[in-house]
């Protein structure tokens, strides 16, 4: 299947959203007084985010979604970073703004990451995002929220569970429809 035919039949993500501020950083995400543990990433996924919210990982469900403000992922190139909060099952990050490397890092392991407009979403609203649409539907609210155009390339790659096993299922990227 071919990047474009995957991007039109991308799933539609649910979950609830767990909001965080402005200024999350990968610290927050990964705390430094763990460094013991990026050998052993399920069981740091114990505990990601935990500077930020000490009760998320015990709370968060598989499907829900960070909904957070702006700079999300700010501070060192931690790839493991991402990579606890797509092991704690969070299917999408929403946030205004991205760091560069962070964001980067997210798509090479799968994990979507979305900016928009976060302010009229509240903590535990319940939340669609259509990947291919560009749409988020706040079943909460009633609200719908757009996010920028996903290539489908990127699509495809999220879809494969990040850029290596993308590669591993098409031997390459593939660009063009």
């Amino acid at each position: 299947m071919t990047s474009a035919a995957q991007a039109e039949t991308s799933p539609t993500l649910r979950g609830q959203a767990f909001k965080f501020g402005d200024d999350i950083s990968t610290d927050h995400i990964a705390p430094g007084r763990l460094f013991h543990l990026r050998s052993n990433l399920p069981e740091l996924a114990k505990h990601v985010l935990e500077d930020a919210d000490p009760s998320f990982a015990s709370r968060v469900r598989p499907g829900d979604f960070v909904v957070a403000g702006k700079n999300f992922g700010l501070g060192s190139s931690r790839e493991h970073a991402p990579t606890i909060i797509k092991l704690a099952g969070v299917s999408a990050v929403l946030a205004k703004s991205f760091a560069r490397i962070f964001f980067r890092n997210a798509i090479n392991v799968g994990l979507p990451v979305l900016v928009c407009d976060t302010d009229q979403i509240c903590e535990s609203d319940e939340l669609e995002v259509d990947l291919a649409r560009g749409t988020i539907l706040d079943r909460t609210n009633g609200k719908e929220i757009t996010f920028g155009h996903i290539p489908p390339v990127m699509i495809a790659i999220l879809e494969s569970g990040g850029l290596a096993e993308y590669i591993k299922k098409f031997g390459d990227l593939q660009l063009t429809p």
